[in-house]
């Protein structure tokens, strides 16, 4: 056989379907072992920059953003202002909540179905991606309470207009009573995040040639949470198990973007554009950043939104905290004139927030339905 008939064995594929803001859509996966992400991939970006007064250092920081939002949307941030005590307590003091008994834990339930937005989730009680098998770890969420926030601090300083979307909730501190060092923990690292998601929103608007203050009033009264994610300890599984053993199931995330701590366990996985999946291993010291759907929406998709999942096959316990970030629920955005197309056109309408959140969250409980139906032999 001549050498340019030999054959060479492709890798094999699969079809992996997630959600989108224009409905589900499919993402052809490399059936191939993950591999480390690349520095040139998910590089470390030292943002000290971003609170120096000199307007030219801001500026080298946004380039390294826009970079980096426009390869694969996910990359590490260094010397970003948050204390190590700050990370390290709330850490240490989630990890005490979670090692709790089931039953101390359930008092701060929050139910399928309900219309609370703070509290714990038990072991297996959600799934991120319909197709894929329920999500093994437990969570606890922190919805936006103005009061918490260091540049508001009264939910009745908040306009009429804003205020119907968010409120006071004691709940999620009162369930959690028995662990007062819990709320002393966390309320802390909240406070650092909203300083440090304002600050990143400033700088993104620089690296999208817009004022820096351009984005401030959307933020002013933010769609923001912090969740805990906590992945109890779990044996090695063969690739072959990935799609019905997920620690968290495939997905995007919805807002603007993401900061994101991870503890040294590893697992969580982003699939390039080749389809093939890469590891964000942790790097101490620092968060990693993800840009979200919205900021792809109307930036015209030049910020790319990442497909990614956690893998939690270590054989040790796991702890994450995302903060997601975005607009106010009423504020509304269409693609930035700045990232019109030569035809000065853009691929979507303008939306508000909450229609936007609405509609990905109507969209996977569709999903989800469907799925039951097929599991169960009706569809």
């Amino acid at each position: 056989m001549a050498e340019s008939e030999v054959m060479v064995d492709q890798p094999k594929t699969d079809q992996l379907r997630l959600a989108s803001g224009q409905g589900p859509v499919t993402r052809t996966v490399l059936q191939t072992l993950p591999r480390d992400a690349l520095p040139s991939e998910t590089p470390v970006i030292d943002i000290s920059r971003i609170f120096s007064p000199s307007l030219v250092d801001r500026r080298a920081v946004a380039s390294e953003l826009r970079d980096a939002a426009m390869n694969i949307g996910f990359f590490y941030i260094s010397n970003h202002g948050v204390p190590e005590t700050i990370v390290d307590e709330a850490y240490q003091t989630a990890l005490a909540f979670f090692r709790q008994d089931l039953e101390t834990k359930l008092k701060a339930h929050l139910s399928l179905g309900s219309t609370k937005k703070s509290g714990y989730r038990p072991f297996c009680s959600q799934r991120v991606n319909p197709d894929e098998g329920a999500d093994h770890r437990e969570a606890f969420s922190w919805a936006y309470d103005p009061t918490y926030d260091p540049e508001i601090g009264d939910i009745n300083a908040v306009p009429d207009y804003a205020r119907k979307y968010m409120k006071a909730d004691e709940l999620p501190w009162q369930a959690t009573s028995n662990m007062p060092e819990f709320k002393a923990a966390l309320v802390p690292y909240i406070e650092h995040c909203l300083r440090l998601a304002r600050a990143l929103t400033r700088s993104f608007a620089l690296s999208l040639d817009l004022p820096e203050d351009y984005f401030d009033p959307k933020i002013k009264y933010p769609d923001a949470m912090m969740l805990l994610n906590y992945y109890p300890k779990s044996e090695p599984q063969s690739p072959g198990d990935a799609r019905n053993h997920v620690s968290m199931g495939s997905h995007t995330d919805f807002r603007f973007f993401t900061i994101l701590w991870q503890d040294s366990t590893g697992g969580l996985q982003m699939l390039n554009r080749q389809g093939q999946w890469i590891n964000g291993r942790p790097i101490p010291g620092t968060f990693m950043v993800n840009i979200a759907d919205f900021m792809q929406r109307i930036t015209n998709e030049r910020y790319v939104s990442t497909v990614h999942r956690v893998q939690n096959w270590s054989g040790a316990e796991r702890m994450s905290i995302p903060f997601f970030w975005g607009f106010g629920p009423q504020e509304r955005c269409g693609v930035l004139e700045s990232c019109l197309d030569e035809a000065g056109e853009g691929k979507y309408d303008e939306i508000s927030t909450q229609e936007y959140v609405d509609s990905r969250l109507g969209q996977l409980m569709s999903w989800e339905g469907e799925a039951d139906r097929k599991n169960e032999g009706v569809s």
